[in-house]
């Protein structure tokens, strides 16, 4: 059989992101002299940022400096990120049991590379994972599906036998748009708003055991196979 993969989205995913990212935005919006609450920021979680800037900041900022005030911003998350490195629960050891199980590994994030690198050093885990796409590396942000295949391209592996684990509607969209397996990790999104969404809603990285994904993946290459 085709060997399987698991592409993970990184914030909210393999690092608790969504706190350091709201404040570094946060703290941009007061450099700029705007107020950004949690309500506005929820929507724009794992999307690049110059979508975020006229999201949140509706043209504070001329489309010419955004990608000086990205950088700033990423800066910040960086050093919010560094102060106390937030791993989310269980994430090490499904990545160590994915690999165990002969599973290949990917990263496919909307966020730059640099981002990326930043949360594989606190994970110590790097060197399990066979490939990187990030948002650098593509002309379009989630729900578009280019990150995703862009990893399963670097992979050489079928998108049918892909799974990726994402906790944003934006970025499950994606996954399916692919046509890989979708499994929702709650979170930024509350249960209720996953399901539906995806072939499996975990509360949990815990709760996905090689077995558990691989049963997902196959099942639903099984139907597409159908179709």
């Amino acid at each position: 059989m085709t060997r399987r993969a698991v592409i993970f989205d990184v914030d909210g995913v393999l690092v608790d992101s969504y706190h350091a990212h709201m404040k570094a935005w946060m703290i941009i919006g007061e450099k700029l002299g705007r107020t950004i609450t949690e309500e506005q920021f929820i929507p724009t979680f794992g999307r690049r940022n110059d979508e975020v800037f006229h999201w949140l900041l509706d043209h504070a900022v001329p489309d010419s400096e955004i990608p000086r005030w990205g950088d700033l911003k990423e800066e910040v998350y960086r050093r919010i990120l560094a102060e106390d490195f937030p791993e989310m629960d269980g994430a090490v050891e499904l990545v160590e049991s994915l690999k165990a199980a002969g599973f290949a590994l990917a990263v496919g994030s909307s966020g730059p590379p640099e981002n990326v690198e930043a949360a594989m050093a606190g994970l110590g885990r790097r060197r399990l994972f066979d490939a990187f796409a990030n948002g650098v590396e593509v002309a379009h942000s989630k729900p578009d599906p280019a990150v995703f295949l862009l990893a399963a391209r670097k992979m050489a592996i079928d998108p049918r036998a892909c799974a990726v684990v994402e906790d944003s509607l934006a970025g499950l969209e994606a996954a399916a748009r692919a046509g890989m397996t979708p499994i929702a990790l709650t979170g930024t999104f509350p249960r209720e708003r996953l399901v539906g969404h995806a072939d499996l809603v975990a509360d949990s990285l815990r709760e996905l055991r090689p077995g558990v994904v691989a049963e997902l993946i196959d099942r639903r290459a099984h139907l597409n196979d159908k179709c």
